[in-house]
């Protein structure tokens, strides 16, 4: 059965201050029981309390996150730098899954840089897979974008066809696609998927003030600016119709993910975010 867990991303601040353990035990006290790694550093100190998470709450470590080559201040480990060790973290934790949370900046720039990163990223995933090992790659809005026609995203499943996928419902609704056509498409390739809602917030007062004083450019910055990062159930996506078909589509970890908080707790967030799914009817999932 698939299991309902959280992006440790939206955390980070609480794994920097009061520890990985402390945190993972909060997490567990609010009802969660799968967790996702990423942006936390994976020292020695961490690892081992992720680890004692595991085996004293029996919290699941779904996925560990990398890039194939760090840049400079980069949170997450290189594949390329670092391969024995997040082969060596993942054995620890008993994680199978390490996944790719955004392409390289410079793979942006045309289609035979993306082409390249599809041709490495296939590589890796192979190198992954003798150790038993799966590789996923997490989209934002950017792999809706379309050379000759064709879908930055299909490309990457195309050209790198070792690789899986970890499909980002509001990144893929910010794209302008529907997730439950994505989610369908890539059915069989999708374990993991990223809940996060899609919110159209209020116009900031200070939107209307920079108006009347005549700046337009402020108002219309505002205005282009109010889709947000909301707790799932909060925001706009049909979140009954988007888990079904994830199930159906073979997800293994459902993550909630919420980018900002917008001033509330994270902690807060997620508590609101399990009540609704809960209301939703999928208790049974944590």
């Amino acid at each position: 059965m698939a299991r309902v867990g959280v992006q440790a991303m939206m955390l980070k601040n609480e794994f920097a201050t009061d520890g990985a353990f402390t945190t993972l035990k909060r997490l567990s006290d609010l009802g969660f029981n799968a967790v996702e790694i990423s942006q936390i550093p994976m020292t020695e100190a961490n690892v081992g309390e992720i680890d004692r998470a595991r085996t004293e709450l029996g919290m699941e470590i779904a996925a560990l996150s990398a890039v194939l080559d760090a840049p400079v201040g980069s949170p997450n480990e290189s594949l390329t730098d670092k391969f024995d060790k997040i082969v060596a973290d993942c054995k620890r934790l008993s994680c199978s899954m390490v996944r790719i949370g955004m392409m390289p900046f410079s793979a942006m720039a045309s289609k035979d840089a993306l082409l390249d990163f599809c041709r490495r990223s296939n590589e890796m995933a192979d190198r992954l897979g003798e150790a038993g090992i799966s590789l996923y790659y997490h989209n934002h809005h950017n792999e809706f974008a379309k050379y000759d026609g064709q879908y930055v995203l299909d490309i990457i499943r195309e050209k790198a066809p070792s690789l899986k996928f970890e499909l980002d419902v509001h990144w893929i609704q910010r794209g302008g696609k529907d997730p439950v056509e994505v989610l369908q498409d890539y059915a069989g390739l999708v374990d993991l998927v990223h809940l996060k809602d899609y919110r159209i917030g209020q116009m900031p007062a200070r939107a209307f003030e920079a108006l009347e004083e005549g700046d337009y450019s402020a108002f219309m910055a505002a205005f282009t600016g109010i889709v947000q990062f909301a707790e799932v159930g909060e925001g706009n996506l049909d979140f009954k119709a988007i888990i079904d078909q994830a199930l159906s589509s073979g997800a293994k970890y459902l993550l909630i993910e919420q980018d900002d908080q917008y001033g509330r707790s994270p902690f807060d967030c997620l508590a609101t975010s399990r009540q609704n799914l809960i209301q939703l009817g999928y208790g049974d999932l944590f």
